[in-house]
């Protein structure tokens, strides 16, 4: 519960600072996501690398998942200010990952 708040918390905090502290927001901005990614006790990778305690992770370092070079090149760790962009479009912040989703634009 503890990764889906945290997941939850970085959506809001993406979508801006009026609704950084907007916890349910996020919430429903994350099911976006649960295509493609899990969190949770339970998570596994699916289409994309579950997302358990992403905040300061490597990029490209989920065990059993096979990124893209430009995942794994990329020598970043994640945090709220590269989420942020990241998120917005994922092909224009690492050309070359196979993230292939529009990204989320709206504020």
């Amino acid at each position: 519960m503890r990764t889906l708040i945290m997941a939850a918390a970085l959506i809001a905090a993406s979508a801006g600072a009026a609704l950084a502290q907007d916890v349910a927001k996020g919430e429903i901005s994350f099911h976006k996501c649960l295509p493609c990614h899990s969190i949770g006790d339970d998570a596994q990778n699916k289409l994309g690398p579950q997302l358990n305690g992403l905040d300061g992770r490597r990029f490209g370092s989920v065990p059993d998942y096979a990124y893209s070079d430009a995942i794994k090149n990329a020598g970043l760790a994640w945090n709220e200010a590269n989420f942020k962009e990241y998120i917005k479009n994922p092909q224009a912040e690492v050309p070359g990952t196979k993230m292939y989703f529009s990204g989320i634009k709206n504020e």
